[in-house]
């Protein structure tokens, strides 16, 4: 086991007390058989530590148990900074920088003189750039998060197959398309690699039982993953530890609406409403610039803000059902996609075809909802006009093909 001694931040666990010094790296475990390469980040938001906790806490766990590892394990800390500090942020969401074009900027060394949040993301690039150089894979990526509501975990997933049926093993909810609302994540950069990527949600930032359950899931993953063996610990306990959380376990959702809001000092939600709540059309959900803001139709409410820095007020979630989704997963086997700019007001964005231009105005009949069961995520351009980005073009289905869950 390999723990980073440089940069080092000190954490102190709320609730059991112990403290924890931590740098770039929180540890790493060279298995002595080849196989994948599993990459976890915790603290992308500096006042969301337990997923440090929980993979410093695993990684000594496997090291002192001498458990059998097929492949290498990776913790790699998020905004060290702000983990000293307990803020989500210093300056910028470390979160929200992820774009091609911020990354172009940050290679280039456009910056002189850059924010501690820019130094820390080109920090964390320069890790994983590492290790996708120097590991064979395939490769994993998996980053651990709290939220600031009362929740149960549940997994965020951009929607490729290959990210789909590696989530779909774990027995809590799942929420697609949450990358259609937001610009920069992390692991929609890692998706656009072509690499498995998807998010954790442990619970909520002030929930003692938020670092059992990311222990959870990392311990789930690598067996999944058949990086360790599930004899190797009691994975009955850690399975049944998650699914006990939710009544909505193995159920999946689509975001359809998200509350964006500009001044947070303007923004005040009611108190009380928790994670995938059920709310009615009409329900007042918040105030903003001194105006009630109600819910349109009748919804779920996922991951209100309760929190003083951040710039997602709600969004709103409805179940997709299991036809949609396995009628999803036949068309994009068939690739039906090629056929779609043959249709009035569609055609391809670029040589690529991996992102389609829609005129609204024309295709009148093709709803979102249409290229969202093709796996196309929207890119608003106007009020009649968005791109279709087709998230699996990029996906390296080359690299999982002998992968066990990708069967």
């Amino acid at each position: 086991m390999t723990l980073s001694r440089c940069n080092m931040v000190e954490l102190t666990d709320q609730f059991r007390g112990h403290k924890i010094k931590v740098g770039r790296l929180i540890g790493k475990i060279e298995g002595k058989k080849e196989g994948p390469s599993m990459i976890f980040t915790g603290g992308i938001h500096g006042n969301e530590p337990s997923g440090v906790f929980a993979i410093r806490e695993v990684i000594e766990e496997i090291s002192r148990n001498k458990i059998k590892v097929r492949g290498n394990i990776y913790g790699i800390s998020g905004n060290l900074k702000a983990l000293g500090k307990g803020h989500r942020y210093e300056k910028y969401d470390l979160n929200r920088l992820w774009t091609k074009k911020k990354i172009e900027s940050l290679l280039n060394d456009v910056q002189k003189e850059p924010a501690q949040d820019i130094i820390e993301q080109k920090e964390i690039l320069t890790e994983i750039r590492k290790i996708l150089n120097e590991d064979n894979g395939p490769f994993y990526f998996f980053d651990l998060h709290t939220t600031s509501s009362e929740t149960n975990p549940f997994l965020t997933v951009n929607d490729c197959l290959a990210n789909r049926k590696f989530a779909e093993l774990f027995p809590v909810p799942m929420i697609l398309g949450i990358e259609e609302y937001l610009e920069g994540p992390l692991l929609s950069y890692i998706n656009e690699l072509g690499y498995v990527a998807f998010g954790f949600e442990g619970g909520s930032h002030g929930d003692k039982s938020s670092v059992d359950n990311h222990k959870a899931f990392i311990l789930l993953a690598l067996v999944h993953a058949g990086m360790i063996k599930r004899k190797s610990f009691n994975y009955y306990k850690y399975y049944d530890q998650l699914a006990k959380t939710s009544f909505d376990s193995h159920e999946i959702f689509e975001i359809f609406y998200r509350f964006q809001v500009f001044d947070n000092s303007k923004f005040k939600m009611k108190p009380g409403f928790v994670n995938f709540q059920k709310i009615k059309q009409g329900t007042i959900l918040a105030k903003y610039n001194g105006e009630r803001i109600k819910a349109e139709e009748n919804a779920r409410i996922f991951m209100p803000l309760y929190q003083n820095q951040g710039d997602d007020g709600f969004f709103l979630i409805r179940k997709v059902s299991p036809f949609f989704l396995k009628l999803s997963e036949k068309l994009r086997t068939l690739k039906v996609d090629k056929i779609l700019p043959v249709l009035p007001g569609v055609k391809w964005h670029n040589k690529e075809k991996d992102t389609l231009e829609v005129n609204t105005t024309i295709a009148k009949f093709f709803a979102k909802r249409f290229f969202h069961l093709l796996g196309f995520r929207a890119i608003i351009l106007g009020e009649n006009k968005y791109l279709m980005k087709n998230r699996e073009k990029a996906v390296r289905s080359k690299d999982y093909k002998n992968e066990k869950f990708f069967q």
